[in-house]
């Protein structure tokens, strides 16, 4: 890579470039001061309002809000971080052709794709993932894919024995045709150009399909008894096996130097890997299979460039690790530079997002700011790593006995030789990390349900440096949850792993920034205390509508200075966030359902998620842990999210503050216009609490929707409305009591 970089400045290579908008910059910073002298204002209002309660009703109000306030304003101001230096780059990959003139010039890639049920995450879904990064547009014979099936299932194995067969036919076809589309399933359902090849290939394709899903659908056992003389499934075969307790296996389906395509072209790398699991050991979810990928990978091809992808996460662009090689074969970069990060984005998603599944501010306008720092974190999938940076910091290598695994040996051996083999199959046992640094200072990181943000969190805090990288074409396409509640426990895993982080050694405020600097340390600072907007959030929706439905007034009037505060504050927040979204490829209705989504997700997934942690501290409930989120299609669910009706159907704890907002919203609206009816349209001591409630109602539609109009399987279940109501009812009664 080294050679390869001063190759690169020798010749004067324009690989990438970046903009900067000095207009952008100014207009955040000056914004940022008028907004916090605001909240100066606001303090003072606060903190006057205390001294001044007569009652201890107000008193416990004043406190309340000054809580919440001080809430928004930690997380608004750990959000300028993102704002003070954005920056774009772009790539180009046209001038690497000229650089890299040979196949042998490309430096090897392993790609690492994660799966952990067939069930949850169907076989054909990972296959499709895996034969899009197996035809990129990259020397074939440098491409290995790791596939890890932490569920242990031979129904994944089969599925990837039938795509390797497939490969041989679907590589060479792309490559003639130079097709663009390279999932199978996403190129047959596009508009291709239909010829005899093209039908052939198709026929093939729904063949394996069938075959595939079919045996899903019957079972291990099926499988097993049709293939019963294939020896590749004898580990199955055994009673003592089961997905937390089985030995490693792995299986080298292709390997490069024998199989051919069809074309007589070499083939890449096909490897299925299972790690041991057994019931006495802590398996660390997720980063411990990309640890055990990491260590077999290097026994058997230890390629210095690494990409790991989610099983639903495929490869939309053929070119994209060219794009990645633009940044890590720039001098100018330095050695430090660790990964190349490109967004997560996602196919299927509703015209206008109802469940505001692309997260455009994790996802798309956060990593701008952090690109203009030290670089982007790491978001678990859609990432072109530096093999070097799991094994220390930058300036030089840790004192790890690295043996086989350091990222600069050579690996000489066939994949498929018995020593080869022995060693892969040691490296995955399930003891093998016991008494070492694994998970601590090498490879992805142990400590956080989030895997991805404490490891690129870990990186940079060492001195690796990241790019967010986002072409116009783009590079990966996943699947959004169509389901509120698969979508809201996604959100709740996510946030209690960073309020894990939060609560340790690496605590952003205090290791982060001493370790990255100020505005690093803020901006995942910003990330690990996102269960901290419950408290806001649900004060808000219920605090001022439980007080307007009894007559206490909590707001300033209209024609009170402070009033022009509150407004400017509120109207400050959102109008900016409204034109960041807007500039980032979004629409006003995407926006809406984004910020309605943000309020939903504090009072369920951040609520719950704040309880959860608190129990797991306490130690009442230590078994929470990764709850794999569906990639499976339901026809009708899938039919409602396309007519964006939110999806309840079930009874669940999560939908019951979400559901007792929207009914104590509601009440406290038409009570507020109850009280200016009777008064005779004195409304300016009522307005910033109407305003509040009123606000509450426009967004809670769809629930009233699911609660009242609709029939069909996804309304809310009567009895969770039943109960729901009951507990407006004894809210407001206990609220009364502050009168």
């Amino acid at each position: 890579m080294e050679n390869m970089r001063a190759r690169a400045a020798a010749k004067a290579f324009l690989l990438n470039s970046q903009h900067i908008s000095p207009l952008t910059i100014t207009f955040n910073r000056f914004f940022a001061a008028i907004y916090g002298a605001g909240l100066l204002a606001l303090f003072y209002y606060h903190i006057t309002s205390l001294l001044n309660s007569t009652s201890l009703g107000s008193f416990y109000l004043s406190v309340s809000l000054f809580i919440s306030d001080a809430v928004l304003a930690f997380m608004w101001a750990t959000a300028q971080a993102f704002r003070m230096n954005p920056l774009r780059r772009r790539e180009f990959p046209a001038n690497l052709k000229e650089l890299l003139e040979k196949d042998s010039d490309f430096p090897a890639l392993d790609v690492f794709i994660c799966t952990a049920d067939p069930y949850k995450e169907p076989p054909m879904n990972v296959v499709n993932t895996a034969l899009s990064v197996m035809a990129y547009d990259y020397p074939i014979s440098k491409i290995s894919v790791y596939v890890s099936d932490d569920g242990g299932s031979a129904l994944t194995l089969f599925a990837f024995m039938e795509a390797a067969r497939f490969a041989a036919a679907w590589l060479p076809f792309c490559r003639k045709n130079d097709v663009v589309d390279r999932n199978p399933d996403v190129f047959f359902t596009s508009n291709y150009h239909l010829n005899s090849e093209t039908e052939e290939i198709k026929i093939m394709y729904e063949k394996m399909k069938i075959e595939v899903e079919n045996i899903c659908e019957k079972g291990m056992d099926e499988l097993l008894n049709v293939k019963e003389e294939c020896m590749a499934f004898n580990p199955w075969r055994t009673k003592s096996f089961t997905p937390k307790h089985h030995p490693a296996v792995i299986q080298v389906l292709l390997e490069s130097s024998k199989n051919k395509d069809i074309s007589g072209e070499a083939l890449p790398n096909l490897i299925y890997v299972s790690r041991q699991k057994s019931l006495t050991s802590h398996h660390h979810f997720k980063a411990g299979a990309l640890n055990t990928l990491l260590r077999v990978s290097a026994t058997m091809t230890n390629a210095p460039i690494i990409l790991t992808l989610d099983c639903d996460m495929y490869s939309n662009d053929p070119h994209t690790p060219a794009r990645a090689l633009c940044y890590f074969l720039d001098s100018k970069l330095g050695n430090n530079l660790g990964y190349v990060q490109f967004p997560q984005r996602f196919s299927g998603v509703s015209k206008n997002d109802i469940y505001g599944g692309e997260l455009k501010h994790v996802f798309m306008m956060n990593p701008v700011g952090f690109n203009g720092l030290l670089g982007t974190n790491y978001a678990g999938t859609g990432t072109f790593f530096i093999r070097r940076v799991f094994f220390g910091g930058p300036s030089s290598f840790e004192s790890f006995d690295l043996s086989k695994h350091s990222p600069n040996h050579v690996v000489e051996r066939s994949i498929e030789s018995q020593e080869v083999l022995d060693l892969a199959h040691l490296v995955a046992s399930c003891d093998y990390e016991n008494n070492t640094e694994w998970g601590c200072k090498l490879g992805f990181r142990y400590g956080s349900l989030v895997e991805d943000f404490i490891t690129g969190y870990c990186l940079q805090s060492e001195g690796w440096r990241s790019v967010f990288c986002n072409p116009k074409r783009v590079a990966f396409y996943g699947d959004v949850p169509i389901n509120l509640l698969d979508g809201l426990n996604q959100i709740k895993r996510w946030s209690i792993g960073f309020f894990e982080v939060a609560f340790s050694k690496y605590n952003p405020i205090t290791y982060g920034v001493r370790s990255m600097g100020l505005l690093m340390g803020l901006c995942y600072t910003h990330y690990a205390f996102w269960l901290a907007w419950c408290i806001p959030v649900t004060v808000y929706a219920f605090l001022p509508q439980l007080a307007l439905i009894n007559g206490i007034q909590i707001f300033p009037q209209v024609w009170d200075a402070w009033f022009v505060v509150y407004i400017f504050l509120f109207l400050g927040a959102y109008g900016q966030d409204l034109v960041e979204f807007i500039h980032a490829e979004g629409t006003l209705k995407k926006w809406w359902n984004d910020q309605r989504m943000w309020m939903i997700r504090s009072v369920s997934s951040f609520l719950f998620g704040c309880i959860e942690f608190t129990l797991k501290s306490l130690g009442i409930n230590p078994n929470f842990g990764f709850n794999l989120t569906s990639k499976a299609m339901n026809e009708e669910e899938s039919k409602r999210y396309k007519q964006e009706l939110f999806e309840f159907g079930v009874f669940s704890p999560m939908f019951v503050p979400i559901t007792t907002a929207a009914i104590v919203n509601l009440a406290s609206f038409v009570c507020g216009l109850i009280r200016i009816w009777k008064s005779g349209g004195a409304w300016e001591h009522l307005f910033a609490q109407m305003l509040v409630a009123g606000f509450g109602v426009v967004n809670c539609w769809p629930i009233y929707e699911a609660m009242a109009l609709r029939n069909d399987e996804g309304k809310l279940p009567p009895k969770l409305t039943f109960f729901s109501i009951s507990l407006a009812l004894l809210l407001s009664y206990f609220a009364s009591f502050f009168h």
